[in-house]
């Protein structure tokens, strides 16, 4: 029999539960349905098929050991994530072991802290395309460069490349790093710091065996937002890449816009299957209920 105290959780909890089933379990029912139907140029009909996710793959089994368009493009998005992950976790942790133990004042942190997320207030587009100007071939950057003699003529590199598509992400999603970390470190005990450096641990030590150990729930945590973010992304390799480099974000955004749904779920299925595998690997390291 359930208790008054149990079924007044189950009331409470019932909200919750019932958005995160319309907006999440439901459209994602939904693809997993659609991925499964027929199309042709003209029509989709329901079906059970396996045809969508024999197009995706069976090209690139056949293909083998050379790379087919589909696991060249899922290795694409892979490396982006992988460096725009590293690089924010370094920021993400640099910026919040500052933040934490070398700003004495909780005002002044709060302050520091405060224009660390200001930026990230305005749209992403907006922000994505405020690098254009400065990164263009006639950019501040380009003029900058010639000017002091460091080049002959303008580098093409700097826009609608890997170099920007990245810059771009870092930018974007460092905050998401920067807060969890921040977080993490800001519940370590101060008095354990000074014990282990009057004990004669030296910095690195004390990085390595206190502060990092005790940080990983917040980067387990800013890594599981950098990822999912990047994973999915297709603005962002759309403007800073201009439209040339492929993610797989970027083809499901293209075969929804040629309305070839079927298909797209299927790439949407295998996509959402990555990086749950990614953030299955993250948690089984880290209790993230403990910093919930």
């Amino acid at each position: 029999m359930i208790t008054h105290s149990r079924r007044t959780s189950y009331w409470q909890a019932a909200p919750l539960a019932a958005v995160f089933l319309v907006f999440f379990v439901l459209p994602l029912l939904a693809t997993l349905m659609v991925s499964f139907w027929s199309y042709t140029g003209y029509s989709i009909e329901p079906a059970f098929i396996f045809d969508n996710y024999r197009d995706a793959f069976d090209r690139c089994i056949v293909s083998l050991p050379d790379l087919c368009t589909t696991f060249r493009t899922y290795l694409s998005t892979l490396k982006f994530c992988l460096i725009v992950w590293l690089i924010t976790l370094v920021i993400g942790f640099t910026v919040s072991f500052y933040l934490t133990f070398h700003i004495r004042s909780t005002t002044t942190r709060l302050v520091l802290a405060l224009l660390c997320t200001i930026p990230f207030w305005t749209s992403n587009v907006i922000r994505m395309i405020s690098w254009i100007p400065l990164l263009g071939r006639n950019g501040l950057v380009n003029q900058s460069l010639i000017g002091l003699g460091v080049t002959n003529q303008p580098l093409d590199w700097l826009l609608y490349s890997d170099f920007s598509v990245i810059l771009a992400f870092v930018h974007i999603n460092t905050v998401f790093m920067i807060v969890p970390i921040a977080n993490s470190m800001s519940r370590i005990d101060k008095s354990l710091v000074e014990a282990a450096r009057d004990s004669g641990a030296t910095g690195w030590q004390i990085l390595r065996h206190m502060i990092i150990p005790l940080s990983k729930t917040g980067i387990a945590i800013g890594s599981i937002f950098v990822i999912t973010v990047v994973m999915g992304d297709f603005i962002t390799i759309g403007l800073m890449g201009g439209q040339q480099i492929a993610s797989a974000g970027k083809v499901i955004q293209t075969q929804i816009g040629a309305l070839q749904f079927p298909i797209a779920a299927a790439n949407a299925i295998v996509l959402l299957a990555i990086v749950l595998m990614i953030i299955a690997m993250l948690i089984r390291f880290i209790d993230i209920r403990k910093e919930l």
